[in-house]
């Protein structure tokens, strides 16, 4: 299937899922949930759940086990990831060694990933431990993906080139806080690279074009907030990130594995918050002899529209107030065109937003944009 194609199928997809919902047709939405992550997933990178969900939607067209699972989610709020809730709920008991038959397909257990035989095995979970399955798909999706690392260091490192200054970084939708540490990874492109030598954490052959990796930076505040934090600390939340990678990409298990060892040793608060209105707190006064970045990455699909215009007049608000010797900066990593993120940088005072990157949802691959040398961020500091 084309991009272009494919792109039109996932439209088709979320207006089937808007029109079932409002006729009140639980099971028609999740169909149309089933198939659209299927399609997402094949877009990016996972055939093997590309392919049991394909499985599972079918299945649960008829009526089978997999509707039976699902059956009492039918009025969770859309855009809640039901279908990889589904996925993480069955890989947590691959992990934990409660389904060896599907384990032999999970990469991610040992496996291989081979089609043949997969959907007959994930089934048998659902078959076999369905009141566990079912409970595990009531667990909020909430991944949090280190590779996107790779796409927002170019952001950090621009400021920190514009303004010469310290960073204090301030994540939205932090979840477990493993970005927070973004500055603990390693980040290589040719002969350039960035981060400790030592980190367990390595992004390498990741960049189509890469960002500024020549430059310092240092890290002397980092805080976050989330609605329902996670801790990297406790063995059930490294169970229920690890869950929810795709076995199948075993970069991206190892870069979490990676990262929660970092977490283990770089301290980071998460605060239990709503995003807008902890941003205003922080944002309140402006910290002088530090950059102060504001990032968050594909998080403002879960905020309400009055959210996302609260978040954007909070940000706007402390940006007229930055200063040479207290600066601000926006950095995202959202949806953007053609199955990429689009990562967006603003600096101030005297910047606006610009489109500073293109990435793979997971991260992979970057591609920086911005020339070397140039004001990426359109601030003005110089």
């Amino acid at each position: 299937m084309g991009e272009a194609t494919a792109e039109d199928a996932g439209l088709r997809l979320i207006a089937e899922m808007h029109a079932a919902r409002e006729r009140g047709d639980g099971h028609g939405a999740v169909l149309a949930e089933l198939e659209y992550q299927a399609l997402g997933c094949e877009m990016i990178g996972s055939p093997l759940y590309g392919h049991i969900l394909r499985n599972a939607a079918s299945d649960a067209a008829a009526r089978g086990i997999t509707w039976k699972v699902l059956r009492d989610r039918t009025d969770d709020p859309p855009f809640t990831a039901l279908a990889l809730r589904l996925l993480a709920a069955v890989h947590r008991i691959v992990l934990t060694g409660g389904a060896p038959g599907l384990a032999r397909h999970y990469p991610s257990a040992g496996g291989s990933a081979g089609m043949d035989g997969a959907w007959e095995a994930f089934r048998q979970v659902l078959l076999s431990r369905t009141d566990e399955v079912a409970a595990g798909t009531r667990r909020p999706c909430q991944t949090n993906e280190p590779g996107r690392a790779a796409a927002l260091v170019g952001g950090f490192l621009s400021v920190a080139a514009l303004t010469g200054l310290p960073l204090r970084v301030l994540e939205v939708g932090a979840s477990a806080g493993l970005n927070l540490r973004w500055d603990h990874f390693r980040y290589v492109s040719g002969d350039l690279s960035w981060g400790p030598t030592d980190s367990p954490v390595v992004f390498d052959d990741v960049y189509e074009s890469a960002p500024p990796l020549d430059v310092a930076a240092r890290v002397d505040e980092r805080r976050g907030c989330d609605p329902r934090p996670q801790d990297p600390g406790d063995e059930d939340t490294r169970l229920n990130l690890m869950a929810s990678a795709w076995p199948d990409q075993l970069e991206r298990f190892r870069a979490l594995e990676g990262a929660l060892l970092v977490a283990a040793r770089v301290p980071a608060v998460v605060d239990v918050a709503d995003g807008p209105a902890w941003l205003e707190a922080q944002l309140a006064q402006p910290r002088a002899g530090m950059a102060t970045v504001v990032y968050h990455s594909i998080v403002m699909q879960y905020l309400s529209d009055e959210g996302r215009a609260r978040m954007h007049h909070v940000v706007m608000e402390a940006a007229a107030r930055a200063t040479v010797e207290a600066p601000l900066a926006w950095l995202s990593f959202e949806p953007g065109g053609g199955g990429r993120a689009h990562v967006t940088l603003g600096t101030w005072p005297g910047g606006e937003r610009q489109l500073v990157a293109t990435a793979g949802y997971h991260g992979r691959p970057v591609n920086w944009l911005a020339k070397p040398g140039a004001d990426a961020a359109g601030g003005g500091f110089y």
